[in-house]
């Protein structure tokens, strides 16, 4: 079993980039008083694919209570989408930020160019490695704002680095809060022994799915987050797990049935929160039959619903794992994020595989452009 500090030690000195995007003092290449004058915008377009997206993404939806402007994401090909923004939004007064690391994402460039009517210097910031790509030309070509991105943190591992904390800055929020204790928590040999522990204890060599069993609506793009985290950094070599997420209580009712009494070849990470809501039952209405829901609020009905699911679990000896989100704030995603970036990296060199690449995904790619050179449409 590789050591939880290994892994640390190896991040500190193999992948100095990643590792060091944790820190509250790492360094960015941009300047937030640079940055500052798009504060501005009330509607903002975030165009992407897979980790360039998913991270502001997750922070957004996390944070959707109090961000005060809107954020539209754009991570497919999707015509009605883009039509329905084209006639509900002002888009000359909207700020476009486009992300994509290699510079030549043809899902980001197509989408990109449904909006090039819209595009000035004064509305368009484009994040992208700086070399030879589609991107960085266009944006040293037409004059639009770039940003680089750091060619040596994967899009996936990026959340930490200008990818996420620059949509974080626009979004009102403070970039430095997400990452304040995180050197408290790399510091923390028991914290990473345990959580080591807690991870291979779930034995992942004999599951094929991963289920994130979630109760917390403000974490569902988080998961999507988790979902590409997972699959791309460990589906490998003929091995790796299929991460499903799940929302609950909704599937209560229509998946729950496979998930207890179906093979029992899953792992359960299950997502909570002890955060009250002030929505509450009136349940007079309904009689003596109903009456145990008099006064109780949303919270405490899903609550208990999650504990009665992991006291099924329990019977059932389904491996699991519980995550409590206990404060809705920048410290709690930034430990959130970080502790998923490790479990995933821990669980890839424990599984000898290289949790950084992705050699089916590029072949994928290259048959893509090859396919629409030949091809006669």
């Amino acid at each position: 079993m590789i050591s939880g500090k290994k892994v640390i030690d190896e991040l500190n000195r193999k992948n100095h980039s990643l590792f060091k995007s944790f820190f509250p003092n790492s360094h960015y290449s941009f300047d937030f008083k640079n940055i500052k004058k798009f504060k501005k915008f009330e509607t903002v377009i975030v165009i992407g694919m897979g980790g360039s997206i998913l991270g502001a993404k997750a922070i957004y939806s996390f944070f959707k209570y109090k961000i005060k402007k809107k954020f539209l994401f754009i991570d497919n090909l999707d015509q009605a989408f883009l039509n329905k923004i084209k006639s509900q939004y002002n888009l000359s007064k909207t700020l476009f930020l486009v992300i994509s690391k290699s510079g030549n994402t043809n899902e980001t460039i197509i989408n990109l160019s449904y909006f090039k009517s819209f595009l000035k210097k004064s509305n368009t910031i484009i994040i992208s490695e700086n070399k030879n790509n589609f991107l960085c030309s266009l944006a040293h070509k037409e004059g639009f704002n770039f940003i680089k991105h750091n060619p040596f943190i994967g899009g996936r591992y990026s959340v930490f680095s200008e990818v996420g904390m620059l949509p974080a800055y626009l979004m009102g929020l403070n970039p430095h809060s997400f990452k304040k204790n995180l050197p408290k928590l790399l510091n923390n040999r028991k914290f990473i022994s345990n959580s080591v522990r807690k991870i291979l204890k779930l034995n992942i060599k004999k599951s094929k799915t991963l289920i994130l069993f979630n109760y917390v609506p403000e974490l569902n793009d988080f998961l999507f987050w988790c979902q590409q985290l997972f699959a791309e950094s460990l589906g490998k070599n003929k091995k790796g797990f299929l991460p499903v997420i799940s929302n609950a209580p909704k599937d209560h009712h229509s998946l729950l049935q496979l998930y207890l009494d179906g093979p029992k070849d899953k792992i359960f990470y299950v997502f909570s929160s002890t955060k009250k809501k002030n929505l509450k039952i009136n349940s007079n209405f309904f009689g003596e039959k109903m009456k145990y829901l008099n006064k109780k609020n949303y919270q405490d009905i899903k609550i208990s619903q999650k504990d009665a699911f992991i006291e099924v679990l329990k019977q059932n000896k389904n491996p699991f794992k519980e995550i409590i989100i206990k404060k809705f704030n920048e410290d709690t995603l930034g430990k959130l994020f970080l502790s998923f970036i490790l479990e995933t990296i821990i669980l890839g060199k424990n599984m000898k595989i290289n949790p950084f690449d992705q050699p089916a995904v590029e072949k994928v790619k290259i048959l893509t452009k090859k396919f629409l050179s030949s091809k006669k449409f």
